[in-house]
């Protein structure tokens, strides 16, 4: 059996293909490949080729962590496989892709929460400076 990342999976040639999310890991700890696979088969299905990984929960730096193989991920949508919006918000906030519009949106409303939260004072501070 070959492993999925070396490349050389089996696949029909004239097939469709879909660059998608493969989750992995426990249920209270997701993990995600990035991976090719053929568009009609499932989620469990045998893939193509892992093209990265997308780590979705905060390290101890807050930080979000995504590789990509930025060769293969061009290789591939240039033989015309088509990306989840999943891998498209990812690889646009990767900069392959334009930034989705919904990202800045996403953006603008947690700045917008984060400038409410601060300037609004918890009911029990004002109960005890009276």
């Amino acid at each position: 059996m070959l492993h999925p990342s070396s490349g050389i999976g089996n696949f029909a040639a004239n097939s469709a293909k879909v660059i998608r999310l493969l989750r992995k890991g426990c249920a209270n700890r997701p993990f995600y490949h990035i991976v090719v696979a053929e568009a009609r088969n499932d989620q469990h299905a045998p893939v193509i080729e892992q093209l990265g990984t997308y780590d979705p929960l905060p390290n101890e730096h807050n930080e979000k962590l995504v590789s990509l193989n930025y060769e293969r991920i061009q290789y591939w949508i240039g033989n015309g496989a088509d990306t989840s919006k999943p891998v498209d918000h990812l690889l646009g906030l990767a900069g392959f892709f334009p930034v989705h519009p919904k990202q800045y949106l996403m953006a603008w409303r947690n700045r917008r929460n984060q400038i409410s939260t601060e300037n609004s004072t918890p009911i029990d501070d004002l109960n005890k400076t009276s």
